[in-house]
């Protein structure tokens, strides 16, 4: 038996199949991204009805990191995600500028509300924002706040100072520091006022005593915007598997999938993507 030969057979056998694995893991690696979002995406069951459709038409699978807005923009910026789908205009444009995004997209809105104890012990009731924040600061009736800088957290702290409180403090303003379902329980269990979107809302089980005591206000109006992030800060970002996300999520079957999610034939959000 020639044993150099039979040593050279199985090194090459060993060398191919390490090199099948080696493709093989790239591939697998090829086949899914990283979305950095916010809680209110995903707790509201939006990516369950997304995620199936876009891997189906894409073979993509998208995994996503649900965080405060403030905080999946960090991600991007670090380089731990290959997409950021969030909901702060502001944030999103200085994210882009700074160049750690390629370029911002809409992809579709929903709207903030005011829930609080049915009661409404401030007499916060109606359609304007800011006079429902002022009564409730001036009656010192429990609010209960994200205080995580999120997109949610952002917005409440702009009607706040639009109504001419600079910051809330005090016992009556509680902040949890945490995402938009947890603060809502806070809020059930308080029995307390909070800002939420409506998505989140329609998806919470836990209730309680609380009612929407604010809506219909357009200053709470509530944008989602898309994003790639730049492969040029981040070698390792998937970029083309990264824009087939983006591109999907804002294609017509995208913003047909978007506007199909309802809970109890409430439409939770509504595509807005530009053509």
């Amino acid at each position: 038996m020639n044993f150099r030969r039979l040593a050279v057979t199985w090194m090459a056998a060993a060398v191919a199949a390490s090199t099948i694995l080696a493709a093989k893991d790239a591939s697998a690696q090829a086949t899914f991204i990283t979305v950095a979002s916010t809680t209110s995406t995903e707790q509201s069951g939006l990516f369950k009805q997304l995620l199936p459709d876009f891997r189906k038409a894409t073979g993509i699978e998208a995994r996503v990191v649900a965080l405060g807005t403030g905080q999946a923009l960090d991600m991007g910026r670090r380089g731990d995600a290959d997409v950021v789908f969030v909901h702060d205009k502001v944030a999103e444009e200085k994210f882009v500028a700074d160049g750690f995004g390629v370029k911002r997209l809409e992809v579709m809105y929903n709207d903030f509300i005011v829930v609080g104890p049915k009661a409404d012990p401030a007499g916060a009731k109606g359609k304007d924002i800011l006079a429902g924040l002022k009564k409730i600061e001036a009656s010192k009736s429990p609010f209960v706040s994200r205080a995580d800088k999120s997109g949610t957290h952002a917005a409440e702290l702009r009607y706040w100072k639009a109504a001419g409180i600079e910051k809330p403090q005090g016992a009556w303003y509680r902040e949890t520091g945490s995402g938009m379902g947890p603060t809502l329980n806070t809020a059930s269990a308080m029995n307390a006022y909070a800002l939420t979107d409506r998505g989140t809302w329609l998806s919470f089980k836990n209730r309680g005593e609380l009612v929407i005591v604010v809506e219909g206000d357009q200053r709470l109006f509530n944008q989602y915007g898309v994003m790639l992030v730049n492969p040029a800060k981040h070698a390792h970002v998937k970029k083309e598997a990264g824009q087939k996300f983006v591109d999907w999520v804002v294609s017509p079957a995208g913003q047909a999938a978007i506007a199909a999610y309802k809970i109890d034939g409430e439409q939770l959000f509504f595509p807005n993507a530009k053509p």
